[in-house]
């Protein structure tokens, strides 16, 4: 969470006292004064939401979620330590954004996450009362990220390409953000000229997206979102795109409806994406059954860190100095900012676009990228005249993304950089689930008589 939600109104004294999580009023008698602590009304309430909390996390799940011991935990629920002030609002957005349903509870419906990530889409759809029952992911270090933000009670599996379809459970919808690849249309063309008959294990073998097909082909989800770059339509002049609709709509009988979108109408980044949606059935689904968020789209102000000394620092001092500037490590090398200035120059000579991205609080940047990592140039903070510019921190690069700032960042900066630039805009899948969510509750009501085709 950024922006006004942390700005507290308060004078000085009172921030103290709340900061203690107690009340030490001038009305208690003096001779009391010393054994008697009473909360404040923030505190309670603090309490209150704790407690909702621990009713779906265990001490170590909480604990890992909001980066402290699971001692401390304790020493909170049994009252022998304040509660700190920007502990309401961590729990504020763990309970509205990524608290699993409790296991007693029913939920709306089920989903799997396959080339799961650091879970981007996963929060979408379980923050609009989803349950995930099955996660894949092969890279060891996003599975590190994502057991400490989830954890689950199934475990992560690995290379999706040694799963068995029928090993994973049942679920509504199917969701994967899986890589993009060319489809080799030579044996095709020959099984064509032969009239040998072929379907999408020969077209698509080889490719990820094989797999996603054969799961769909066995568990027959009631829906799935499928999420990849713009450029898969023109990808391989436009037979992988080809290849992939045809083996969705023909061969597994699916209504499947797609379109871009750019993220810049949630987070302050031009992102472009395809977002590819299919039903089993006909259902009553619209892109336009949702609007994009009608208030003026957020600026890079939004989401940078203020440097002021105003913000709370959920990262315990990784990235912030103690009087809330960015640490130095961030900013630009004399070198390497005259480096990227004269690359720019000379590409601009040539009637080139390439060079680096400087971005002020009103701006818009570009598209966050796996390889910022390398320079951070696609997206570089303006210190004003005079002064370098500098990289985004991995937080302000979550929040970029529209991840919520409980997301814990376990990883080194380099893999969180390319964890983030991998990633999905959070709260534009969670746009796309709002859209698919009532066909989704329609089908589980009518289609309860459903059964899978035998062959």
């Amino acid at each position: 969470m950024h922006g006004e939600d942390f700005v507290f109104h308060l004078h000085q004294k009172s921030i103290r006292d709340l900061d203690t999580g107690i009340y030490r009023g001038h009305n208690v008698p003096k001779s009391s004064r010393g054994g008697i602590l009473v909360e404040n009304p923030l505190t309670i309430k603090t309490r209150e939401k704790l407690k909702n909390i621990r009713g779906i996390l265990t001490q170590k799940e909480l604990a890992l979620r909001v980066g402290c011991s699971t001692k401390t935990i304790s020493r909170w629920e049994n009252r022998q330590t304040r509660l700190p002030l920007h502990l309401d609002l961590a729990l504020e957005k763990l309970l509205s954004d990524i608290s699993p349903i409790p296991s007693t509870q029913e939920p709306d419906f089920t989903f799997i996450d396959l080339f799961a990530g650091i879970g981007g889409i996963r929060i979408g759809f379980e923050s609009i009362g989803g349950r995930c029952v099955f996660t894949s992911e092969w890279d060891d270090y996003a599975k590190k990220t994502y057991l400490a933000n989830f954890p689950d009670s199934h475990d992560i599996a690995g290379d999706i390409t040694k799963i068995e379809a029928s090993e994973i459970p049942d679920h509504d919808i199917l969701l994967a953000g899986f890589p993009c690849q060319p489809f080799s249309i030579a044996g095709v063309s020959k099984k064509n000229a032969l009239g040998v008959p072929h379907g999408f294990e020969c077209n698509t073998q080889g490719t990820l997206f094989f797999d996603v097909a054969r799961i769909i082909k066995e568990k027959r989800p009631k829906a799935f979102l499928l999420e990849n770059v713009k450029n898969l339509v023109s990808h391989d002049k436009g037979n992988t795109f080809r290849v992939i609709t045809e083996t969705l709509e023909k061969e597994l009988n699916y209504k499947v409806t797609w379109r871009v979108i750019d993220g810049q109408n949630f987070v302050p980044q031009h992102r472009e994406r395809i977002l590819i949606i299919g039903f089993r059935e006909n259902p009553l689904f619209s892109w336009e059954g949702l609007p994009f968020p009608s208030e003026k789209p957020p600026v890079m102000k939004d989401i940078l860190h203020r440097e002021d000394g105003t913000e709370i620092d959920v990262d315990d001092g990784r990235y912030l100095e103690k009087t809330g500037k960015v640490k130095d490590k961030y900013i630009l090398s004399d070198n390497l900012w005259s480096y990227l200035k004269s690359y720019a120059e000379k590409h601009r000579a040539r009637g080139n676009g390439f060079g680096f991205g400087l971005v002020g609080p009103e701006n818009i940047a570009r598209t966050l990228s796996a390889r910022y990592y390398k320079d951070g140039s696609e997206i570089l903070v303006d210190r004003g005249p005079g002064n370098n510019p500098r990289r985004l921190t991995p937080r302000e690069c979550a929040r970029l993304m529209g991840f919520p700032d409980t997301f814990k960042i376990i990883v080194s900066d380099t893999r969180a950089y390319k964890q983030f630039g991998n990633s999905v805009v959070c709260p534009l899948i969670k746009h796309v689930a709002l859209l698919m969510k009532p066909a989704i509750i329609e089908m589980k009501q009518e289609g309860n008589h459903y059964q899978k085709p035998l062959f």
